[in-house]
Formats: C-alpha cells, sequence, structure tokens
C-alpha cells in the first residue's frame, strides 16, 4: 500500500535495506505505477564502477570530449530523461560526482564532459542504499545537502527473516 501510494507522487524516494530486500523491485513497481511509466526506468549500481568511468557512465560526453572520445555518448541521466532514475548503492557514489549529481537535482540540468552548453533533464529519483546515510554525513563521506535531497521520502525495507508472511508467499508462488 505504501508503495502505490508514493508511486503516484514524484518525490525523490530512498529505499533503506539490506542485500536481497528488494529494493530494486520496490524501484521498478513505483516507476510502473506512475505517470512516468511510459518512460525509460534506467537503474545504475553506483558501487560497482570505478569513479572515473562512473561519470562518464551518468554525465555522459561530447564527441571529442577525451582522448579516444571519436562519438559522443548521452549518458544515464539522459536516457533517464522523462522516466526514473534508480541509483543503487548512493552510498558509494564518490564525493566528487556528490558534488555535480546535487547540481542535477537542484537546477535539473548538468554538463556532459567536454559540452559548452548545459543539458536539461526531467527525471524522478529512486535512490538505495545498504548503508546508514546520515551515519555516512556524520563521518564526512556523504554530503548532507545531498542526503537531504534524497531523504525525502525514506522507506525501510526490513530482511525476509523479519517478514515470514512475504516468504511463505514467495514459496507458494513459486510452486
Amino acid at each position: 500500500r505504501q508503495v502505490a501510494q508514493i508511486a503516484v507522487t514524484d518525490s525523490t524516494v530512498c529505499l533503506y535495506g539490506e542485500s536481497g530486500t528488494g529494493k530494486e523491485l520496490i524501484a521498478k513497481s513505483m516507476h510502473a505505477m506512475s505517470w512516468r511509466a511510459r518512460g525509460p526506468f534506467v537503474a545504475i549500481n553506483c558501487g560497482a564502477i570505478p569513479e572515473g568511468l562512473l561519470e562518464n557512465e551518468l554525465f555522459g560526453h561530447v564527441k571529442g570530449a577525451y582522448t579516444g572520445a571519436d562519438q559522443a555518448h548521452r549518458g544515464l541521466l539522459r536516457q533517464a530523461d522523462g522516466g526514473t532514475l534508480f541509483l543503487d548503492e548512493i552510498g558509494e557514489l564518490p564525493q566528487a560526482l556528490q558534488v555535480k549529481f546535487l547540481r542535477v537535482l537542484q537546477e535539473q540540468e548538468f554538463y556532459p564532459l567536454g559540452a559548452g552548453q548545459p543539458t536539461r533533464v526531467d527525471f524522478r529519483l529512486i535512490a538505495a542504499t545498504n548503508q546508514d546515510l546520515w551515519e555516512a554525513v556524520c563521518r564526512g563521506r556523504f554530503r548532507e545537502d545531498l542526503y537531504y535531497r534524497i531523504h525525502v521520502i525514506p522507506i525501510v525495507l526490513p530482511p525476509l527473516r523479519e517478514r515470514q508472511d512475504a516468504v511463505n508467499h514467495l514459496a507458494h508462488g513459486l510452486a
């Protein structure tokens, strides 16, 4: 019920839970029930991509931006335009990218690598983490201003060991 109520809003959501609690499944469900459902659902795991590559994957680049950039790359922010961007493991986002991503959330625009003009985007952000982001803020590993931008609607997903009814539904659904 909570997911259905939140899905119809355009608010930023932050999903908290251990690995395997279904954070991406919840994010996809929210997207499917939202007015953005006809737009793309773009997912990226911030912890799975090295920092240098992550910036290029998110922001893209123009042709000639650096040696070897023989064609333009749209980037995931542009790919998510009109839809939902799911940033899994946002607590792993490097601090240099936290600053740049904060600007995207505030201004709804960004500069692809090597671009002289900004690109406007309109997407809904759903973030997920298995970390305590407030603790990361207190330790100086996560920006407080970004924390407040993504912590608009927090949802804590308990592990399956605490949701016996869900385990039974899953078991019977697979039989």
